[in-house]
């Protein structure tokens, strides 16, 4: 991997494991577009896929102090895919999902977006941390892109459930009160979670309300670098009867990785 600053614009060379169009649509968040342009961190970035560079056009100072470990740029994903005792259907979901990684995101943001997820489809999510950041979050530009970013969970405490009904996001909306009230009173501290070992932090998560297996998993893998941590949905539960026979196989501690690259293949195979 080779890095080269411009102004205004970082260009990512010779990396076969940054493909933006993969990275945004494996279901992992839900704030980027169809033309790369996304916010995290209260940041904005236009990510794209040019003659095989990927491209972030961003605040300079924004790429050293966020973008870079946004994107975990210092994984390397050969040693990661290496890693795997690979079958010849996993292998075809590697080559498949290449380009796939998996971003280190805002725990808090996290835990939200996957609660959110339950029961759900990926245009709806996206609808409903839309009108919540429209609603309650702060406007950030950057050139002529206007995005509001997430709000914390302190800004989310201060509301009730009727302030919350114009996200329709139906009884998620009690969980995600909860979830602010907890974390804003000092009861609950995500960022101490996320040092603990996978197998206590998912505990911890569990312990709030409307949060499962999934969610807790979900919000390990994208929201608190757990790589060892194996979200099963539908369609992971359907790869663990299809793809290998009802067993998962044991991916070790990039098992979060295997995963991203079944569930998009899965998902998106023919």
């Amino acid at each position: 991997m080779k890095i080269i600053k411009k102004e205004g614009l970082v260009e990512i060379h010779n990396c076969d494991d940054f493909t933006p169009s993969l990275v945004f649509d494996c279901g992992q968040c839900f704030r980027w577009d169809n033309e790369g342009v996304g916010i995290a961190g209260g940041k904005i970035a236009r990510v794209v896929r040019e003659d095989n560079i990927t491209k972030i056009y961003c605040n300079p100072d924004d790429f050293d102090t966020f973008w870079s470990d946004y994107f975990d740029l210092s994984l390397n994903y050969d040693e990661v895919i290496n890693s795997f005792n690979n079958s010849n259907q996993m292998q075809e979901a590697i080559n498949f999902g290449r380009g796939i990684r998996i971003l280190k995101q805002e725990p808090w943001e996290a835990l939200v977006s996957f609660i959110i997820s339950q029961c759900n489809n990926i245009p709806r999510i996206r609808g409903i941390i839309e009108r919540m950041c429209a609603l309650f979050g702060n406007e950030v530009t950057f050139g002529d892109i206007k995005r509001n970013s997430f709000p914390d969970a302190e800004r989310i405490a201060s509301l009730t459930l009727e302030d919350l009904e114009p996200l329709r996001s139906g009884y998620r909306a009690k969980y995600i009160l909860d979830a602010a009230r907890r974390i804003a009173n000092g009861e609950v501290d995500l960022y101490e979670i996320a040092k603990l070992p996978t197998r206590d932090a998912r505990e911890k998560l569990l312990e709030f309300e409307g949060v499962g297996n999934k969610v807790a998993d979900c919000t390990l893998l994208f929201g608190m670098g757990k790589l060892d941590a194996y979200p099963v949905d539908v369609w992971m539960k359907r790869a663990q009867k299809d793809f290998f026979e009802d067993t998962t196989p044991d991916f070790g501690r990039y098992a979060g990785v295997a995963q991203q690259y079944i569930f998009h293949y899965i998902r998106n195979r023919g």
